[in-house]
């Protein structure tokens, strides 16, 4: 064997000598070749460095690792990610089940390359404990498509590549294109995908999903939000015109972007960021939709770079783009309206939000730390809000009037109150917009409104705690007299006044219909009969939909229907004297007329053994019983009414059917008796058989069962 290898190494460095002599240039192509061969050789036993082409283990598909080995072939087959001591040649159909098995199950993600674990002897030899390396025993380890770094664990990987992204390192060394259509780089180097939503283009970076400082975060579930937002802020320029606003966190820039893009002059939208890349992504995303940034030269670069001359190029609006932190920012200029949505909670921004917003402004909060607001972290809930809360079935009411609760309390510290017009809690947020009354008096009515919320852990009943009142004396069940020890708990202090501001939201779809927001119009609708408590959709459509509305004795200008409405003051200036005094008095006597508080499931409170009626049949059985009902957007199967738990139950139970009808209940029987007749008839024939076979006679004559038993006996 030795002598055989020695004459094939002698005869292919013959071969090599002549063709160097042949042809020179021959040569040097085969040297180069060689050289290759032998670079590609050393790649194998140490980490690659090289950021040309990335290694084979990293694929986009299955059927890229497939390629590496021509699997369609015949014979036996190495694996490319394993050496031949590790798996030995095979044929194509165990080959195949190898790779998607081994290589293929374990890949880890990032940015659409998959990095399949890799066997080859790409990592020094695992040393033994005496510290010699031992031969043969090489580590499995993964490639990593940034650095090019070789990691044995999956978690480990995991983890680095967090790293990368967290320092804003998500181009792949081995990327030699870049993906930017401008002409300058996108921020740190990175490259970006362009989003439109509601006529706006955005620039995203590849890592805009992660909520990290130094990312530019973009969530795109949150577009409900950004909607509703935008129409509260078109309800107010039909108030009054320009509104100074403010985009507290600008992160992309889309909101801020959205607003001046679609309002135009009837707002001056200020965005600002704390982070640089923010503000770098911000501008460009200005230029990106014809919008010139305050301070910048005029006119605008269009797509390719450069401005037009036909009118394409000219600025459709101008915003201030700032580098500054919220709260100094809201502290050092007023604003009309302000908008907070940091990542988690708004608490920290509340009070220089109110330090200087003007006279009827509004205020939008959106607060997305729904662990603390849906009770799952008690600890945080308490620190953050300082409200205790428990998990209940209005869980999603509960956690919006915690939020209105501490927006209040922060207004009322700067002799202010305030009005909710929009409270809304989804899956993934919770949105308050409150309007801003300045005023001692204002400060005290908001106050008052804070309350103790009493909640029978039993049974769910729930009722807002008023001064002077024992705990046990005030819910309506008797599970306190009924069962055992203590079983009301007090929660909040919460919010008790009304989540919603009907005028307001009737304006709210008005500016949705306009600006053709198609999927927030069911929302709003929804929103409409729960804050007037009625199932009537008459209403949202009808010629009532769009009407002058008194808001805190303002006066607000609408769409009018026809002849209906009268002269109204359109300054839209506070009323005062007699008018101001009419007003009051009409608010006063419409306070009864606002939505009651919470809302029951109707399958938590369903009866077992029973089939509840339909929810919109039970909506209708309970108007019938003279109570108010409603929807709510908080649960699909909630039913928002003022009537008591034992009311709701009993009307549940009055149209409730049992789950086994009288029917059901025939035919079983029926069936039964059928079946007891038939064994009686059975045990008669064979009674008669036995009678006839012992009385040695031909003929069952004997019909009496009682004198063939005895006759069987005998």
């Amino acid at each position: 064997m030795a002598e055989r290898k020695e004459a094939d190494a002698a005869q292919l460095h013959q071969e090599d000598v002549d063709i160097k002599r042949a042809d020179g240039a021959a040569g040097d192509t085969a040297a180069e070749q060689a050289v290759k061969t032998e670079a590609a050789a050393d790649n194998d036993a140490k980490p690659s460095t090289t950021t040309a082409e990335r290694h084979i283990s990293i694929q986009t598909k299955l059927e890229g690792l497939e390629m590496l080995v021509d699997l369609n072939g015949a014979g036996r087959k190495s694996c490319p990610l394993c050496p031949e001591e590790k798996f030995k040649a095979c044929y194509s159909h165990k080959l195949r089940r190898h790779l998607q098995n081994l290589h293929w199950k374990v890949y880890v993600e990032f940015e659409g390359q998959r990095m399949c674990i890799c066997h080859l002897p790409c990592r020094n030899l695992k040393p033994s404990l005496s510290g010699d390396q031992v031969s043969g025993r090489h580590v499995a380890h993964y490639h990593c498509v940034v650095c090019s770094v070789t990691i044995a664990r999956k978690t480990d990987m995991i983890s680095h590549l967090k790293r990368h992204v967290n320092k804003g390192e998500t181009e792949a060394s081995y990327s030699v294109s870049s993906d930017v259509p401008f002409e300058d780089p996108a921020p740190s180097g990175q490259a970006f995908e362009i989003m439109k939503e509601l006529g706006t283009n955005v620039q995203l970076l590849p890592n805009h999903t992660t909520p990290q400082k130094s990312d530019t975060y973009f969530n795109r579930k949150m577009k409900t939000n950004r909607q509703l937002v935008f129409c509260s802020l078109a309800v107010l320029a039909e108030e009054r015109s320009p509104l100074e606003c403010l985009d507290a966190f600008g992160a992309t820039g889309i909101m801020g972007l959205q607003w001046a893009k679609h309002l135009c002059n009837a707002v001056k939208v200020t965005i600002t960021d704390i982070n640089d890349t923010c503000i770098k992504m911000i501008k460009e995303n200005c230029e990106l939709n014809r919008i010139r940034v305050e301070g910048s030269p005029r006119g605008s670069r269009g797509p390719e770079g450069s401005s037009s001359s036909d009118g394409e190029g000219v600025p459709i609006a101008t915003v201030e783009v700032a580098k500054m932190d919220a709260n100094v920012i809201m502290h050092l200029r007023p604003f009309d309206y302000i908008h907070l949505d940091p990542f988690g909670t708004a608490v920290n921004y509340l009070d220089a939000a109110f330090r200087n917003v003007r006279n009827l402004g509004i205020i939008s909060v959106t607060s997305t730390d729904t662990g603390s607001l849906y009770s799952k972290s008690p600890n945080v809930t308490l620190r953050h809000y300082g409200c205790h809360i428990v998990r209940t079935e209005y869980y999603k009411e509960l956690a919006a009037r915690m939020v209105v609760a501490t927006v209040a309390r922060a207004a009322a510290r700067c002799n202010k109150g305030i009005e909710v017009l929009l409270a809304v809690a989804l899956e993934h947020f919770v949105l308050v917009v409150v309007r801003v009354l300045r005023g001692p008096t204002q400060a005290d009515e908001s106050a008052k409104k804070l309350r103790k919320l009493v909640h029978c852990q039993w049974c769910e009943e729930r009722v807002f705690l008023k001064l002077g009142n024992m705990v046990d004396d005030t819910l309506p069940c008797n599970c306190h007299g009924s069962l055992p020890g203590k079983t009301a708990v007090q929660l909040g202090p919460l919010w008790s006044g009304p989540l919603f501001n009907t005028g307001f939201l009737r304006r709210t779809l008005s500016a949705a219909v306009q600006h053709s927001m198609d999927d927030i119009q069911p929302l709003v609708k929804t929103l409409i009969c729960e804050s007037e408590c009625t199932t009537l959709k008459s209403l949202v459509h009808g010629s009532l939909a769009l009407t002058n509305q008194v808001e805190c004795g303002v006066v607000i200008k609408t769409l009018q229907s026809g002849d209906e409405s009268g002269p109204v003051d359109q300054s839209g200036k506070r009323k005062t004297g007699e008018e101001s005094g009419n007003v009051v008095k009409k608010l006063k006597s419409d306070a009864p007329l606002e939505h009651p508080p919470f809302y029951y499931s109707i399958h938590r409170h369903s009866i077992r053994g029973m089939n509840m009626p339909k929810l919109n049949k039970f909506l209708q059985y309970l108007m019938e019983a003279g109570f108010r009902v409603s929807r709510t957007h908080f649960d699909p199967t909630g039913v928002r009414t003022d009537a008591t738990l034992v009311q709701f139950k009993s009307v549940l139970t009055k149209y409730s059917v049992p789950t086994c009808t009288t029917a059901t209940q025939t035919s079983v029987s029926t069936e039964n008796n059928v079946r007891t007749s038939g064994r009686k008839r059975a045990a008669s024939v064979r009674l008669h058989r036995c009678c006839c076979c012992f009385t040695s006679t031909q003929s069952s004559d004997c019909t009496d069962l009682q004198t063939a038993f005895i006759c069987f006996l005998n």
